[in-house]
C-alpha cells in the first residue's frame, strides 16, 4: 500500500511537471505579433493557403518574407514595417514569374539590403528561379534573375556581400551550385547529391528530397559555403579552389535515424564558429569552419526541427524548435552561462483593425527565425494555412 502511494504521488510529480513544460507559454514584455494573413478581408493581407513564411530576413525597420503556397497556387514577397507594426507591401510572385509554387530557399543578403532568393516550381520538371528583391520607394519589387539548372527548383539558398556570386542547392537531384551575378552562368557541382545506392537507401525509409536535403547554407568569415548533403554529412565549398570536400565528422544524430540528418537552420556566432540544427532529431551543434571538427550539444527541446537559428544583442543564440504534430518552442543557449533554456510556446498580443482591443496569438507551427540587424528584436514567422509575425525585443544586458 504504502509503495502504491508513493508510486502515485510520483506519477502526479511527473504529470504536473510534463504539463507545466508542455503549456508553458513565452510572453515576454514588449513581444507583439502582426496579423499578415486573413481570408476575405479588406485589409491589405495575404489569402489563406498561400502564405506559409518559409524565407524571412530583416533589412532595417522591414521584416521581409518569402511564402510557399499549396499545389496550384503562387507565393508572395511580403514586407512588414516593425516599427509600425503592420504588413506594408505585398507582391503576389506570379506577377514577375508565373508557375511557382514556393520561396523556401532563404534569403541570400548582399549589400545595400538587396537580398537574393530561389523559387519551387508548381509542377514537377519545371525550372525555379533565381529573383532579386528589394524595397524600392513604397513597394516590393523582384527582378527574375534567370534558372541556374533546367527541370530543377532551388531549395536553398546563400550569398557572400563581398562576391557577385549566389550558391545554392537545387531540388530535387541535390546538386550544388554558383551562379554568377555578372555573367548569369552556373556551375555545377555533383559531389553533394546521392548516388542511385544512396537514393535506394533513402527510399527504404520513404524519404523524399526535402526530407534529407540540406535545408540552409551558411557563409563562414573566409566566404566558405557549408551545407548538408546525404546521408548526414556536412559539406564545405571552397570558392578559391571552386572545390567541394566532404567534412569526415557525421552530423550529430539519435542512433538509428542517422537517414534524417539533414541541416535545418544555421547562424553564425560572434566567436566564428557556425551552429547548425540537425533536422531529423532536433540536435544543436557547433561548427569549427576551418577544422570542420563538429561538436553535438545536445537537444534543446524533446522534439524535432530547428527550423531557427539567430544570435541576439545579448550574446546568447535564440532558436525555434517542434513541428507537427507537436508545436514549436523558443529557446535559448549560452555556453557561458546556463546552456540550454526552453523558454516554451510564444503567445504573443496581437492588435489589429477589427482587433483594437488585442489577442492572444499563438505560435504553433513556426518555420522561420531572423534577428534584427542591432540583434535587438528577433523575428518568427509562422508557415500555417493563415500566417502571422511575432516579435519579441531582446535586452543587450
Amino acid at each position: 500500500m504504502r509503495h502504491s502511494i508513493v508510486s502515485f504521488l510520483l506519477l502526479i510529480l511527473i504529470g504536473g511537471a510534463w504539463a507545466y513544460a508542455e503549456y508553458t507559454f513565452f510572453s515576454p514584455k514588449g513581444c507583439f505579433a502582426v496579423e499578415v494573413s486573413l481570408e476575405n478581408s479588406s485589409y491589405l493581407r495575404l489569402p489563406i493557403h498561400r502564405n506559409a513564411i518559409t524565407s524571412l530576413e530583416v533589412v532595417g525597420d522591414y521584416a521581409i518574407g518569402g511564402t510557399s503556397a499549396d499545389a496550384g497556387l503562387s507565393p508572395f514577397l511580403f514586407a512588414v514595417s516593425l516599427s509600425r507594426r503592420q504588413l506594408e507591401l505585398v507582391l503576389d510572385l506570379a506577377a514577375v514569374i508565373p508557375g511557382q509554387r514556393a520561396i523556401r530557399s532563404g534569403f541570400g543578403r548582399a549589400s545595400g539590403g538587396v537580398l537574393y532568393a530561389g523559387t519551387m516550381p508548381d509542377r514537377s520538371g519545371d525550372d525555379g528561379h533565381l529573383i532579386d528583391v528589394r524595397i524600392e520607394g513604397k513597394a516590393i519589387e523582384a527582378t527574375d534573375l534567370g534558372v541556374p539548372l533546367a527541370g530543377e527548383g532551388i531549395f536553398a539558398l546563400a550569398a557572400d556581400n563581398r562576391l557577385p556570386v549566389l550558391y545554392g542547392i537545387s531540388y530535387p537531384s541535390g546538386k550544388f551550385f554558383t551562379y554568377d551575378l555578372r555573367n548569369r552562368r552556373a556551375r555545377v557541382f555533383e559531389q553533394t547529391a546521392p548516388n542511385k545506392k544512396t537514393l535506394a537507401f533513402l527510399h527504404g525509409y520513404a524519404l523524399q528530397p526535402e526530407d534529407y536535403l540540406s535545408r540552409r547554407l551558411a557563409v563562414d568569415r573566409k566566404g566558405r559555403v557549408f551545407g548538408s548533403m546525404p546521408v548526414s554529412r556536412l559539406f564545405r565549398f571552397d570558392p578559391a579552389a571552386q572545390a567541394v570536400e566532404v567534412l569526415p565528422d557525421p552530423i550529430p544524430e539519435v542512433w538509428g535515424r542517422r537517414p534524417l540528418g539533414q541541416v535545418d537552420a544555421w547562424a553564425s556566432g560572434p566567436d566564428g564558429l557556425l551552429y547548425g540544427g540537425n533536422a531529423g532529431d532536433g540536435q544543436l551543434f557547433k561548427l569549427d569552419p576551418d577544422s570542420g571538427k563538429i561538436t553535438n550539444l545536445g537537444k534543446p527541446v524533446m522534439m524535432p526541427r530547428l527550423k531557427g537559428l539567430a544570435f541576439g544583442a545579448n550574446g546568447k543564440l535564440y532558436g525555434v524548435g517542434g513541428a507537427a504534430p507537436g508545436y514549436a518552442h523558443l529557446f535559448t543557449y549560452d555556453a557561458r552561462l546556463d546552456g540550454f533554456i526552453d523558454l516554451g510556446n510564444p503567445r504573443f498580443t496581437m492588435v489589429g483593425p477589427g482587433i483594437e482591443q488585442g489577442i492572444w496569438w499563438r505560435g504553433f507551427q513556426i518555420g522561420t527565425l531572423a534577428a534584427t540587424e542591432d540583434g535587438r528584436f528577433i523575428v518568427l514567422g509562422e508557415e500555417e494555412a493563415l500566417s502571422q509575425l511575432m516579435v519579441f525585443p531582446i535586452d543587450p544586458k
